[in-house]
């Protein structure tokens, strides 16, 4: 009887059938399940088969136990955005869940006045492997500073300043900013009112810098009573709406610098009997799933959250692994999504 007959019939194959059917031993198929390199590409195509034709199912509990690098991977964050740090977690997960490493969450930011010195405590007597840090943790001194401390490698996500402090993820914020914004003038747009994210944010300065630049690049004088402050929030966009819509002279389009406050601009548009998009435009940035879930569903740039934390996960794993040749910097780029909240401003 064939290894793929005895397995198939008793549902139960183990991982030395797939060694047998593969011509390979069992260390080399755990490489495979585990996704770690250093295996010949003809030879992972082979134990790949073996564990389709064999209906293969590991134990993943019991995989992740017996690994040697089964790493514990600290995630730091401190965004006031629900629908960021969704996108954040589903990419980191998903990249752990698939290479058996855990993640562990710690927000930072939210213990009072002594929080830095908690983050310090909690990095010297944590089990972490590595962290990722998102913005605005990634830019923030004392963090950066307890973490190289405790010894700990990381990876920073959209780093805005000291890039060459340790591996990171880039993100072209202002050049989609700076995109975004030319799309609102092609569409015959000139007054162009724009939602500023927190000062603690560099993507927050980034988009604001592409917003000037694509204003100039056309010519066009940016005013500042059509600029007000946001904090990345529902509520901090609702204010900043009410802030722009009662312009004597409103503008006929709103950029918020993330999906949460143009939701919010969105929103009250429509308290104030405003057509969106036939009397005012909105656009956002991110793409998180609120851009989707409202009417009309909002055009933005999106930017790639989930593929830039499964990102980060894999180059820290790189750096833990001491592969040769790992990269330092990896940059995933934006793109804009049109959808049905702009349009041509009427004349």
């Amino acid at each position: 009887m064939s290894v793929k007959t005895r397995a198939n019939k008793q549902s139960g194959a183990t991982i030395k059938d797939v060694a047998s059917a593969a011509g390979v031993s069992a260390m080399t198929v755990s490489r495979v399940l585990n996704a770690e390199p250093n295996v010949r590409p003809a030879t992972r195509e082979r134990v790949q088969a073996a564990i389709r034709d064999l209906n293969y199912r590991p134990n993943l509990s019991a995989r992740n136990l017996a690994r040697a690098n089964a790493y514990f991977i600290g995630l730091l964050y401190d965004n006031p955005s629900a629908g960021y740090i969704s996108e954040l977690l589903i990419g980191a997960l998903n990249r752990c869940r698939t290479s058996g490493y855990h993640l562990v969450l710690e927000s930072c930011g939210a213990a009072g006045e002594d929080w830095t010195s908690q983050i310090a405590d909690m990095l010297r007597t944590s089990n972490f492997d590595g962290v990722i840090m998102p913005p605005p943790v990634c830019d923030n001194p004392d963090v950066l500073d307890a973490v190289t401390e405790a010894g700990i490698p990381y990876v920073r996500i959209a780093p805005d300043t000291d890039l060459d402090r340790a591996p990171c993820i880039l993100t072209d914020d202002r050049a989609a900013a700076r995109r975004m914004t030319e799309y609102l003038v092609e569409l015959g747009h000139r007054r162009i009112g724009f939602i500023l994210g927190p000062d603690e944010h560099g993507a927050s300065r980034e988009r604001h810098a592409g917003f000037l630049e694509g204003l100039a690049a056309h010519g066009i004088e940016s005013d500042p009573a059509l600029t007000t402050a946001g904090a990345f929030t529902y509520k901090s966009g609702l204010e900043a709406a009410d802030v722009l819509l009662s312009l004597a002279e409103r503008p006929t389009a709103i950029f918020a610098s993330n999906d949460d406050m143009a939701v919010a601009v969105i929103a009250l548009a429509h308290k104030h009997a405003l057509d969106v998009p036939r009397d005012l435009t909105v656009v956002g940035f991110d793409d998180t799933q609120t851009a989707t879930a409202i009417w009309p569903q909002l055009t933005t740039v999106r930017q790639p959250i989930s593929d830039m934390s499964s990102a980060a996960i894999e180059l820290l794993a790189s750096h833990l692994n001491g592969e040769d040749g790992a990269a330092a910097r990896r940059e995933i780029r934006s793109e804009i999504v049109i959808r049905d909240s702009s349009t041509a401003p009427v004349v």
